[in-house]
């Protein structure tokens, strides 16, 4: 009982991380009309690395990364925060920020896939339906739209599967910087961003006049509350929820965003593709759940593998006897 109450707080943390996210791509969609997707960007991570920076150091964290690793956390920021997050903000020129994120959703089958193919992980028969009706619900977005593909929505749709691989690539990536804690990685994953966004974004900033008071109160929102306390509320919710329980929230982001879309930006989806997002998120939903398991699974047979091995070892310590 006690352990299902020290759970509320991630709960309800979560949950409000959804509706942060949610209305990072209004926030975003709007200042896009000002900024280049690349100087957005920038300003967003300048205010994120100042806000993780200073927690990490009032923490008395003055941990440094390794200097092999340098190469390792520059691709890392390349393909998960550079390109990334470039193709999810020229998505946003060209399509809803609603079907932005049913697309992103598609995220989980394609890691799925990734580590059937290149890994020879197993997938049950829950989480080959789950992929199969993931990826006809985004057949089914895509579809509602296909009218308006040729002018222009098509290279939309494109920027934002741009999007989900290249998450999928700094997922693997990162996980050889397993050894470092949640706060060195985020700081140096955003200093070695803005080191490679700095060239580019800094040369296409607007002029300062174009910068109105709610245009920098959404990038102080961007900064601050989507990069920087929006990652540490992720890291809580993984350390009290676990991996699998925190990725299922990410299902009901574009509920969050599309009813933002709604208010805000005055965003629509059609039947069909309000069809498609459910299908979508209950996809998703099952091949999250059923990897969960999985890895489960795979861990405690790992866990028993060790222990018998250890055993055995042991056992070849102890004198034979005569």
């Amino acid at each position: 009982m006690e352990e299902k109450i020290n759970k509320k707080p991630a709960y309800i943390l979560m949950t409000v991380l959804v509706m942060l996210w949610g209305f990072d791509y209004v926030v975003a969609k709007t200042g896009l009309e000002v900024f280049k997707p690349m100087s957005l960007l920038f300003c967003k991570y300048s205010i994120g690395f100042v806000t993780i920076l200073t927690i990490k150091l009032l923490r008395g964290n003055f941990n440094l990364i390794r200097p092999k690793d340098i190469p390792v956390f520059l691709l890392c920021s390349l393909c998960g925060e550079v390109l990334y997050f470039n193709c999810e903000y020229n998505a946003l020129s060209y399509i809803p920020a609603s079907l932005v994120t049913i697309v992103l959703a598609f995220v989980p089958v394609i890691s799925i896939i990734a580590e059937r193919v290149i890994f020879k992980r197993r997938a049950n028969r829950r989480i080959i339906i789950g992929m199969v009706l993931c990826l006809c619900g985004v057949v089914l977005v895509i579809g509602a739209d296909f009218s308006e593909l040729f002018q222009g929505r098509a290279l939309g749709y494109l920027l934002a599967l741009g999007a989900v691989f290249c998450w999928n690539v700094y997922n693997y990536i990162t996980s050889y910087l397993k050894d470092y804690d949640s706060f060195t990685l985020a700081c140096t994953q955003m200093l070695c961003s803005l080191c490679i966004m700095a060239p580019i974004a800094l040369r296409n900033m607007p002029d300062f006049t174009q910068l109105q008071p709610t245009l920098i109160a959404g990038l102080i929102y961007l900064g601050m509350g989507s990069a920087g306390f929006g990652f540490l509320i992720m890291v809580y919710g993984l350390k009290k929820l676990g991996p699998t329980t925190s990725a299922l929230y990410s299902d009901f982001l574009p509920v969050s965003t599309a009813v933002f879309g709604w208010i805000f930006l005055r965003e629509s989806l059609s039947p069909l593709q309000m069809l498609g997002g459910a299908v979508v998120i209950a996809a998703g939903y099952i091949v999250i759940k059923e990897k969960g398991k999985i890895d489960s699974l795979e861990q405690t047979e790992k866990k028993l593998e060790q222990g018998a091995k250890q055993l055995e070892t042991e056992q070849n310590r102890l004198p034979s006897e005569e």
